[in-house]
């Protein structure tokens, strides 16, 4: 199963999506959760962005079972240095897809460009090759630079609750 995860923040909470699907082309989710993380969520501090998604991405896949977990940011920022999903991958013990929409100065990143956008998105991984991750995001569904499903972990969060 591969799971897509994103966050969203609210003055008291922080509320997490998992959207799970079987087959990277898969159109409609397996299955979703929303997980709400009470508490004061940490400041965000730039470059460490991982101290503060790390808790509320970790809550999230409590008790989901998943072969590869696709992020909202980077695997690896610089040489040496972890992002989000390399400090998820040395969690979970799993194979990690960043895809970011942004690109970090310094970050090796492939370059994905979907549907009719110019704009690419910045793909890392950990577990599994960064040209094999890439090629996994080019193939999603969806006609927009998002993926569908991608498209959608992100509109739980925000949405629900």
């Amino acid at each position: 199963m591969i799971v897509a995860v994103d966050v969203d923040y609210r003055a008291k909470e922080a509320v997490a999506a998992c959207v799970g699907f079987a087959n990277w082309t898969d159109e409609t989710a397996a299955f979703e959760r929303i997980v709400r993380v009470p508490g004061a969520a940490a400041a965000y501090v730039p470059g460490q962005f991982y101290l503060r998604e790390l808790p509320c991405v970790l809550a999230a896949l409590r008790g989901v079972t998943a072969d590869i977990v696709v992020v909202d940011g980077y695997v690896m920022l610089t040489a040496g240095k972890r992002g989000l999903g390399g400090h998820l991958h040395e969690a979970i013990h799993k194979p990690v897809v960043g895809v970011a929409k942004n690109e970090f100065r310094g970050a090796t990143a492939e370059r994905v460009v979907r549907g009719a956008s110019k704009k690419p998105l910045f793909v890392t991984a950990a577990g599994i090759s960064a040209k094999d991750a890439a090629a996994a995001v080019r193939s999603m569904h969806g006609a927009f630079r998002i993926p569908t499903l991608l498209a959608r972990a992100d509109h739980l969060c925000r949405d629900g609750g």
